[in-house]
Parts: C-alpha cells; sequence; structure tokens
C-alpha cells in the first residue's frame, strides 16, 4: 500500500477516534458533561492521539531504518569483483536500484509479470529491452549478480512495506481499542492530552540540535577521511589552492579565507550603512503611514532569491562597474578587465544584507525604553543628539549582534559569489580582482565525475566544517550581545 493512503487510513481512524472517544465519555455519565473530568474535547482529541501518535512515529521509524537495512543486506550480495576498492559501492548500488525500480515498472505497465520479476535471468533475457520498454535508461549492460541484487532489493522492499502496512494499522488499531476502553468519565484525559503535547513540543525543540550535531558529525567523519590524506599543516597553512585531481594537488584554505572574508567585508560596507540609516529613520523620524508603507518594501529584499541576485552582478552591476573602472570607461583607468570582481559581488552582497541589518537594528533601537529619549529632551537635547549620543549608545551591542548575523549570512553566500566575484582562488588585495570563497569551492569539488575518496573531493567536508565552525563562532557571538542587551532593558 502507498504510504499515502497508509496516511490518510490513519488520519480517518483518528478522526473516527475522536468523536467514539468524545460520545463514548459523555454517554459513560449519562449525557451530563458536567460530570467529567475534563471537556469533552479531551477525550476526543485523547483518543485520536492514541491512534495516530504511535503508528505515525512508527511509521516514520520505519522509512527511515528500511532502505537502510535493505542495503545493507543487498550490498553484501554485491562480488568484490565489481567493488575492487570501496569507492565505487554506492555507484553499483545506485544501479541496483535503478533495476529494480525499472522492474518495479514494468510490473506495474503489464510489461512482465511478477513472477518473470523475481525469476528474470540476465543470461537468457534481455534486461535492457525490457527497462527500455518502461524507460528506464542504462549506461552499461546488466550483469547477472546486480540484477540479482536487484531483484532481491525489490522483493526485501516489497516485504518491508508490507510489513510497514500491516504493523502501523495494527497499532492503530489497538490505541483506537484502548482508548475507547479507557473513555469514562473518571479519566483525566486533559492531563493526559497536554502532556503528549508538551511531548510533541519538546520532540519538535531537539529536532533542530539533533540535526546540527548530524551536521556536525557527517562533516567530521568525512574531515577526518580528508586529513588522513591531506596535510594538515598544508591545508590550514598553505598558500596555494591547487586541485589537479591528479595527486600532489595543493589545498590550502588560505586563498579561499581571504576571499570570503574579503568579499563580506565589502558587503559589510555597504549593507552597515545604509541598514543602519535605514533603521534610524523608520524607527525615529518615519511617521506610522510611512514606517508601514517602507518597512515592508524594505524587507521584500530579503525574500528575493540568491540566484536573481547573482544575475543582476552578472548582468547590470559588473558590466557598470566595467563602464567606470575599465580602460575605455569613465574614469579612462585600467583597473577592472572584467565584470566579475570582488567588489561586483561585494557591492551585490550588501544590497542584499541591507534588510537583515535594517529590520534586526530597527526592532533593537525601538527596543530602547522610551523614558530615556524622554529624558535626554528635557534636558535641552535635540532629536539628533538624542540619537548620536543616547539611543545609539544605548542600543549599539544589539546593533553590532545585527552585524555580525549579517556577517555570518555573508559569509555562507554562494550563488552571489559564483557569478559575480570569478572563480580565482588567490591573496590580493585589489577589489577589481577576480576571487572565489570556501561555499563556492565546496560547490565545485562535490560535483562532476571526481572519485570520492579523493583528496580533492573530501576537502569539501574541511571547507565545509570550518566555514560551519566560523559562521558558528560569529552567531554565538551575535546572540550574547544581544541577550546582555536584552536583559540590561527587559
Amino acid at each position: 500500500m502507498p504510504v499515502f493512503w497508509l496516511v490518510l487510513i490513519l488520519l480517518a481512524l483518528a478522526v473516527a477516534g475522536y468523536f467514539i472517544g468524545r460520545i463514548r465519555a459523555v454517554n459513560s455519565v449519562g449525557g451530563d458533561s458536567r460530570v467529567l473530568h475534563s471537556l469533552p474535547v479531551y477525550y476526543g482529541a485523547s483518543a485520536a492521539i492514541s491512534v495516530l501518535v504511535p503508528a505515525m512515529g512508527l511509521l516514520a521509524i520505519w522509512l527511515l531504518a528500511q532502505p537502510i537495512l535493505v542495503e545493507r543486506s543487498v550490498s553484501g550480495m554485491i562480488p568484490s569483483s565489481l567493488i575492487p576498492d570501496g569507492a565505487n559501492l554506492n555507484l553499483v548500488m545506485a544501479d541496483v536500484r535503478r533495476v529494480a525500480e525499472g522492474l518495479n515498472v514494468a510490473v506495474q505497465q503489464g510489461a512482465i509479470s511478477n513472477e518473470q520479476a523475481r525469476t528474470l535471468r540476465a543470461e537468457t533475457s534481455d534486461i535492457r529491452a525490457v527497462l527500455g520498454q518502461v524507460g528506464v535508461a542504462l549506461g552499461q549492460e546488466v550483469r547477472p549478480e546486480v540484477l540479482r541484487a536487484a531483484q532481491s532489493y525489490r522483493n526485501l522492499s516489497a516485504s518491508g512495506a508490507l510489513a510497514m502496512t500491516v504493523t502501523v494499522l495494527a497499532l492503530a488499531m489497538v490505541g483506537l481499542g484502548v482508548s475507547i476502553r479507557i473513555s469514562h468519565g473518571q479519566f483525566r484525559a486533559r492531563n493526559v492530552v497536554e502532556r503528549v503535547i508538551l511531548l510533541l513540543l519538546m520532540a519538535a525543540a531537539s529536532l533542530a540540535i539533533l540535526t546540527t550535531i548530524g551536521i556536525v558529525f557527517s562533516m567530521l567523519f568525512e574531515s577526518i577521511n580528508f586529513f588522513r590524506l591531506h596535510s594538515v599543516s598544508d591545508f590550514f597553512f598553505g598558500a596555494t589552492w591547487a586541485p589537479n585531481f591528479r595527486g600532489d594537488s595543493d589545498l590550502s584554505i588560505l586563498p579561499l579565507l581571504w576571499g570570503t572574508l574579503y568579499i563580506s567585508f565589502i558587503a559589510l560596507l555597504v549593507a552597515v550603512p545604509i541598514g543602519l540609516f535605514a533603521a534610524i529613520f523608520l524607527s525615529e523620524y518615519a511617521g506610522p503611514k510611512t514606517r508601514a508603507i517602507a518597512k515592508p518594501l524594505l524587507e521584500i529584499l530579503a525574500g528575493i532569491p540568491t540566484i536573481v541576485y547573482g544575475l543582476f552582478a552578472l548582468l547590470t552591476v559588473g558590466p557598470l562597474l566595467v563602464s567606470l573602472f575599465g580602460q575605455s570607461g569613465t574614469l579612462g583607468v585600467n583597473w577592472m578587465s572584467g565584470a566579475t570582481s570582488v567588489l561586483t559581488a561585494g557591492a551585490v552582497m550588501g544590497i542584499m544584507l541591507v534588510p537583515f541589518v535594517s529590520s534586526l537594528s530597527d526592532d533593537i533601537i525601538n527596543a530602547v525604553p522610551q523614558s530615556i529619549r524622554d529624558g535626554s529632551l528635557g534636558l535641552g537635547a535635540t532629536p539628533s543628539e538624542t540619537i548620536r549620543n543616547v539611543v545609539i549608545p544605548a542600543a549599539l551591542p544589539g546593533i553590532v549582534g545585527a552585524i555580525l548575523l549579517a556577517a555570518s549570512r555573508a559569509i555562507g553566500e554562494t550563488m552571489i559569489v559564483v557569478m559575480g566575484a570569478g572563480a580565482i582562488a588567490k591573496f590580493s588585495l585589489s577589489p577589481f580582482d577576480s576571487m572565489t570563497t570556501i561555499t563556492t569551492r565546496i560547490v565545485s569539488q562535490l560535483t562532476g565525475d571526481g572519485d570520492f575518496s579523493s583528496p580533492e573531493t573530501l576537502v569539501a567536508f574541511a571547507l565545509g566544517l570550518t566555514l560551519f565552525v566560523l559562521t558558528l563562532g560569529l552567531n554565538v557571538l551575535a546572540l550574547v550581545i544581544v541577550r546582555k542587551y536584552r536583559e540590561q532593558y527587559e
């Protein structure tokens, strides 16, 4: 049974349990709901939770665990001759999954029977013709070992899906029966419902933490594999980035880190003054009508996809800068030879960061107590002097936190850099030169046909881990500063 229909059945059982549990609880006290320990809605919600939560939890765990267990079982059927080294096992398993999917489609479309799919042999049947009828393209001949593994993969997946359906529905029915049985006047349904909701909220809050831990460990293990193949000192203290996928590559993070920080610095030079001045205007000078119009329009910039900013950098800002600083430009200088440069990417990225700085700074400035402003104005200071000497110093810790958050956003940007800054990793002080960043190199190293076990591919995880630590440090520092500010005035 497809998962979609299984979920619909569970929802239908939960709805049925809601009404049955509610009606049974009311009937148990002779129809007088005032005698019930809890409101009738809680008895219905308790029944629905008893049906839905355990079954959906088991379904989620099953869907996550079954592919892992099936692949682990099937991978043992792959002979070592097809995988001379561990790096090619994923490629072989991809062929296994593709053939298994093709067999499923062929059975569904009637090209072959279910029995033929189980007994089909690569030595005596044209498996490519069968799969070609259902639109499954293969790059090479299907080996007998791959076909047998695909048939086993298909059979195990089908058996697992059947067992999942039966087990999940059985658990839902058990939950329905138990909830109906305990739905009586003295049952503390409200306590149960609130306790379950609290556990669900705790699980939702823990999910983000567990996801972060999973991301860190996934990058950490691959980074360890990288440092087993490449020198740690060269990665952190080398001066050249030159991956050639042929051995003896120079894989130093310093040129990439320099480009990342340089572009981010220029972006902050653009975003901080504009965003801070916009925040001051919106919070201190703009009227309610102007603020109601200007702030949403300003925050629209945050919703524009970064690829659009990248196109804007490539087609508009880059040629504009070349027309100013190029050899035949308005200024008559030859500082910029192409549209891709640090200045191009930094300027466009700064525009993208304006709403981050302005919105956060606006909220922080508005959090400064009005009594401080009134005291300054009462002593004879002008509004501008109050803003300059009282409001901004009071809001400065929060503003610094907002700037650090914007900096971490700039460090992690990819598409604007790809299209606006170029792909050259080098040390240079000129903002008119092309450079690249850590994020663009991560994308570059993980795309293509490179060997996943090579240092040139694994270096992407070391770069990602370094970038994660850098942005995490900035975020933690920003949150600490903002928290101290809020504790001072709240």
